[in-house]
């Protein structure tokens, strides 16, 4: 099980370790659980630049407001549930790293807003 919070802007957030490569030191990255982003994880360009994560490829992607765009995907390597797991990062302007569906998928994402925490099991 992992946990994280909902904060006071009631945004569900869930600490991370994120790593550059398998064999690198993990860096911890709060990320905010966007149940509406279907891919893995975007990060900040900010943070891809900081963590020098190499790119893999472009790929076509429809945005919130409806718009399509070509970015660059980045690999990096996640502890996930005890395994290291190699995922795709899409970078962004925002100022936000955002988990998406690709990485809940095949688990339970619990809420509670009262409570203000958060649960992946």
């Amino acid at each position: 099980m992992m946990t994280g919070q909902v904060d006071a802007f009631r945004r569900p957030l869930l600490p991370i370790p994120l790593r550059a490569d398998s064999t690198s030191s993990p860096v911890k990255v709060e990320a905010w659980i966007d149940t509406g982003f279907t891919g893995d994880l975007v990060l900040p360009q900010s943070l891809v630049t900081a963590l020098q994560l190499p790119v893999v490829s472009r790929v076509d992607v429809g945005l919130a407001d409806g718009s399509e765009a070509i970015l660059d995907t980045f690999a990096a390597y996640l502890d996930w549930f005890g395994e290291l797991r190699r995922i795709e990062v899409i970078a962004n302007t925002g100022q936000y790293p955002l988990l998406g569906a690709g990485l809940l998928a095949g688990h339970r994402l619990l809420i509670d807003y009262n409570a203000c925490s958060l649960k992946i099991e």
